[in-house]
Order: structure tokens, then C-alpha cells, then sequence
């Protein structure tokens, strides 16, 4: 096939491009780079089934980029951590709205399939747990974390939108935390923070008493699930996400024992609307999608350490 991926420089959107590539598609990758980073995609260059364009989403397609023929699209563009969309906040709501339109459009003129990458954030800081993919959510349409949870809330209904109005064949993936190589080093997300800090014998940060929860899973097993709902008929969001759950604390100790590090830990207060639990419950991927993550949180680390370590190398 040939396929768009937006958002292809950022660290979802490179590990995609290059798993579609590895099954032989043709990807046509946009990014603006705002928060991609081109070293994600480097090595893809002379690659003849991959062509990259620098492109604002939230401009037409045909302006100044023409894709050309699609069969499929993903859309996997926005700024995706705290530091990035508070930072970029107008722009996380435009690439949530205008964006999402936009490439929701070019699927349509195509006849493309599409999956929008959207988030466990959709449920805000959630009264049920675990969160399935029925609950409403619990969010602040008004706080510092809106810009994003509020773009990708909207995202969603834009998508059902054009399937219920304009037949586009449309999936939703609800993305739970996500860690591996390339997550920027510096973004802001608790894998990130700990591995660098502990790299570098720095204090571990952890925000409140440590006592909230994560699921944390590793890159390769969410692109597995994307992938797999993606060629599926299910058109209504669906949980992506390792349904075990860790206290802040719990990863921390499990960062310190990977790395061998003797850093200490700092407690510092917790930001606001910072959700207390958070834990999918993929029952509807298990059965609709025969998908459930393989890799633990010691395991993923262990994975991720030779790309952090690098990063302290050149001085990241």
C-alpha cells in the first residue's frame, strides 16, 4: 500500500514508518517538526519507499504538499508530552482540529482508510478504574492540561464524524503511556526523566507521594496494536496500553535496579490535574484484535538504555 503517516519525525510516528516499510508499503511521511526530530528518521535516507516532507498539517494538502494517490493514512501528529503541548498550546488544539480535518479530508478523497492516534488522556483524571473504553472521562475542559486532552477528545468526534457522514473507513486508538528509543530525552514523561536522571547519577524527580499509577508499555508491542487495529472493522475507540500497573515509586526502583544507579529520589509537587490512576483494561483488544503487550517494564528498559545512554554520550 501506499500510506501517509503525519507526525513520521516524532518517536510513535518513526517507529511506525519503519514497520510499515519493513512490510514492504511505500510511506509518504509529513512532519513540521515542532517536536519531531529529523535524527528519527535519518535512517531512512536513499530509502526509495520512503519519501519525507516537511508540512504543517494544518495547512491543505495541495497547497504546498501533494501526497498523492493513499490507501491508507495515520495520523499520528501532535505534541504528545506535558513540556511539548503546554509549551505549544494553540498548536496542539489546531493540529488536534484544523490537522485532524485535514487529513481526515485527504482519506476521503482518496477513499483511504485512516487510524487516529488519540489517548488514555481522553479520561482525565479518571473516577473509574480501570478505564474502559465505555467511560465518558473525568477531565478539566479549562485547566493547563486541555490544550491537549480536550484536542484529542475532539479529534475523536471529528473522526466518527467523517465515518458516520462521509463513509471514511476510520479507526481510534486510545494510547496508553508509551516508552522506548527515540522518546525525546528531555520531554518531560516520568521513563524519560528517570532513565536520564539516573544515567547521570542525578536525583530521580517524582512528582506528589509517588503513590499514582501508570501502565507503561513498550513501543513495539503499541505499534503491534495500532497495526492489528488498524486492518480490524472495529470503527469505535480501542484501549492500547499494558494493563499493568505501576506506582510512580515502583518504576522508579525499577529504573535504579536497570541502570545500576545509586540516585536518590526527589519529591516535588504534584502539577495540576495530574491524573492519581491510570490502567487500561483491554478486554475489547484481546478479543476484537487478539492483541495484548509481551514485553515487561524491566525488559523494555533494558531495551531502551543503549539509545538513553547514547544520548548522555553526545551530551543530551
Amino acid at each position: 500500500m501506499r500510506i501517509l503517516v503525519t507526525g513520521a519525525a516524532g518517536f510513535l510516528g518513526s517507529h511506525l514508518t519503519d514497520r510499515l516499510l519493513g512490510e514492504g508499503h511505500t510511506v509518504v511521511g509529513v512532519d513540521n517538526l515542532s517536536t519531531g526530530d529529523q535524527e528519527n528518521i535519518a535512517h531512512l535516507a536513499g530509502e526509495p519507499r520512503f519519501q519525507f516532507e516537511q508540512h504543517d498539517i494544518c495547512q491543505p494538502f495541495g497547497a504546498d504538499f501533494n501526497p498523492g494517490a493513499l490507501d491508507y493514512v495515520f495520523n499520528m501528529a501532535s505534541p504528545a508530552s506535558p513540556t511539548e503541548y503546554l509549551r505549544l498550546g494553540i498548536e496542539t488544539l489546531r493540529v488536534g482540529s484544523i490537522g485532524t480535518e485535514n487529513a481526515l479530508e485527504i482519506a476521503a478523497k482518496h477513499g483511504a482508510g485512516f487510524l487516529h492516534a488519540s489517548t488514555s488522556e481522553c479520561y482525565g483524571d479518571p473516577l473509574e478504574h480501570p478505564q474502559t473504553e465505555e467511560y465518558w472521562g473525568h477531565v478539566n475542559p479549562v485547566g493547563p492540561r486541555s490544550v491537549y486532552d480536550e484536542s484529542k477528545r475532539y479529534g475523536e468526534a471529528l473522526v466518527m464524524a467523517y465515518h458516520r457522514y462521509r463513509g471514511v473507513n476510520t479507526h481510534l486508538v486510545r494510547i496508553f503511556n508509551t516508552y522506548g528509543p527515540r522518546l525525546h530525552p528531555s520531554d518531560g514523561r516520568v521513563i524519560s526523566n528517570f532513565l536520564m536522571q539516573a544515567l547521570r547519577g542525578q536525583p530521580l524527580t517524582v512528582y506528589g507521594d509517588g503513590n499514582q499509577t501508570r501502565s507503561f508499555c513498550y513501543v513495539d508491542d503499541l505499534i503491534e496494536g495500532i497495526l492489528r487495529l488498524s486492518r480490524s472493522s472495529e470503527h469505535l475507540p480501542v484501549n492500547i496500553g499494558n494493563p499493568t500497573e505501576f506506582t510512580i515509586l515502583e518504576c522508579a526502583q525499577a529504573v535504579l535496579e536497570v541502570t545500576g544507579s545509586k540516585s536518590e529520589l526527589r519529591f516535588e509537587p504534584l502539577p495540576q490535574d495530574d491524573p492519581a490512576r491510570r490502567r487500561p483494561d483491554i478486554t475489547k483488544a484481546r478479543i476484537l484484535l487478539g492483541w495484548e503487550p509481551r514485553i515487561t517494564l524491566k525488559e523494555g528498559l533494558k531495551k531502551s538504555l543503549e539509545f538513553f545512554t547514547s544520548k548522555i554520550a553526545a551530551g543530551s
